[in-house]
């Protein structure tokens, strides 16, 4: 197991944008705004060919005293006190604090071996602050603007010092599969992240809007590398207002494009409104492969009249996805949650397959001669050959004597007989045609 670094400290000193620095891209939300971070981060860097965990943690010491505050930083000191090497991250602008005084304090009777580092400090009288830092007691600060990219090397000299890892890069790691969970907020997103890695990973509560990173776990299911990934809740885009969901909303966004299988979590008791369509709809057009996935199923008192009602919704509203693309759970007591994800690799190997040329050639003659194409100008369209050009989702080209003059409606029919002799049951397929004739036939 790779050695856990964990960045800690009061908040908005910059242990985000020091986690994106040494990350290599930016992965956590970065704000001026104090206490964004709530969840802990944890991803895999490489330091000088050695691998490491680095942890991004809530801001902790703060005066709040709420519940959720004492949650986030009850959270954080958990994960601190789990670490290999805590970098204490200060901010050099605001100068040594009664706070870092007294985390500082924490961190030495808890015995974790530590390392002050002095953000911050790409101005000359920022670098000469750095000595009062002396008195929290971790040996000689090091300064550091994460920022502005100075410092940086100094400090990887510092971690692979302090603790050398044994594990070695390897370019040929299995890629995981990208799992991401969205919805609207308080659909039960973080607690159906938890009951699946059966652990309380994520902080959740009846607080909507608790998520704000899109943040990722890495699990196994049944021997696939899973990397799961819970999403801050998405409401529609003009009742965002306020600007820490402003971010959390376009993070949410970016995390639909770069995933592989995306859930769709609707509250079963809310029932499904237009924000659920929309988001389903972006998901498609993105090309991930979609599972819809109604929450809190065991709340539902009249089960027949309720599946009436999502099948009549998405027979209408949905129709490229199939009633298998549609499941029922509860994240609270894991009901269902073990057929969703046999769905998810059904889901993922459909979204990755490849069917070869001859089989696909051989097929759009039967279907040509099952239904030909409707004529153009008193001609008929020529469909003269098909090839597979990608995955993720299967993409086919289709070469035609008139790409131009073949409906929507005939290509929803190829479509659908594509499904039916390859087994394309849950992914989604894209059809584009291209004029051209068959590059085999002289």
């Amino acid at each position: 197991m790779a050695p856990r670094i964990v960045l800690a400290g009061r908040p908005n000193v910059g242990k985000s944008t020091l986690f994106n620095r040494l990350y290599g891209r930016k992965k956590a939300l970065v704000s001026d705004i104090s206490g964004l971070t709530r969840d802990f981060r944890e991803e895999i860097i490489i330091l000088k060919d050695q691998e490491f965990s680095l942890i991004d943690t809530a801001g902790v010491y703060e005066s709040a005293s709420d519940s959720l505050s004492q949650s986030v930083e009850d959270n954080a000191l958990k994960v601190i006190k789990d670490s290999d090497l805590c970098l204490f991250v200060v901010d050099a602008k605001s100068g040594l604090t009664t706070k870092d005084i007294e985390f500082a304090d924490y961190l030495r009777k808890s015995g974790i071996l530590t390392r002050t580092i002095v953000n911050k400090c790409e101005r000359g009288a920022s670098k000469l602050s750095i000595y009062e830092f002396f008195e929290l007691g971790f040996g000689e600060p090091l300064a550091i603007s994460a920022e502005h990219n100075i410092g940086i090397s100094s400090l990887i000299d510092k971690i692979v010092e302090a603790i050398p890892s044994n594990q070695v890069n390897e370019d040929n790691v299995e890629d995981a599969i990208n799992l991401a969970i969205i919805g609207k907020p308080n659909v039960g997103k973080s607690t159906l992240l938890n009951s699946l890695i059966g652990q309380d990973r994520m902080l959740t509560g009846d607080i909507a809007g608790i998520t704000r990173d899109s943040i990722s776990t890495d699990w196994e299911w049944s021997g696939k590398k899973i990397r799961l990934i819970d999403t801050a809740g998405l409401r529609r885009k003009s009742r965002v207002s306020q600007d820490t969901e402003r971010l959390a909303y376009f993070d949410s966004i970016k995390t639909i494009k770069y995933s592989d299988i995306v859930i769709l979590l609707i509250d079963a008791i809310d029932f499904i409104d237009k924000q659920d369509l929309r988001l389903a709809d972006q998901v498609l057009t993105e090309g991930r492969g979609l599972l819809i996935v109604l929450n809190k199923i065991d709340l539902v008192k009249d089960r027949k009249q309720f599946d009436d009602e999502v099948g009549k919704i998405f027979t209408t509203n949905l129709i490229q996805l199939d009633k298998k693309n549609i499941l029922k759970v509860s994240s609270l007591n894991g009901r269902g949650t073990k057929e969703m994800m046999e769905r998810v690799i059904l889901l993922y190997d459909e979204w990755m397959k490849r069917t070869t040329t001859a089989k696909l050639n051989t097929w759009l003659n039967e279907a040509v001669q099952k239904h030909q194409p409707p004529a153009r100008a008193g001609r008929r369209v020529k469909l003269r050959y098909i090839t597979q050009a990608s995955v993720k989702p299967p993409t086919f080209i289709i070469f035609s004597s008139a790409p131009d003059s073949i409906p929507s409606s005939y290509r929803k029919y190829l479509i659908n007989e594509l499904r039916n002799a390859f087994g394309y049951n849950l992914s989604p397929l894209r059809i584009h045609f291209r004029r051209g004739d068959n590059p085999y036939v002289n």
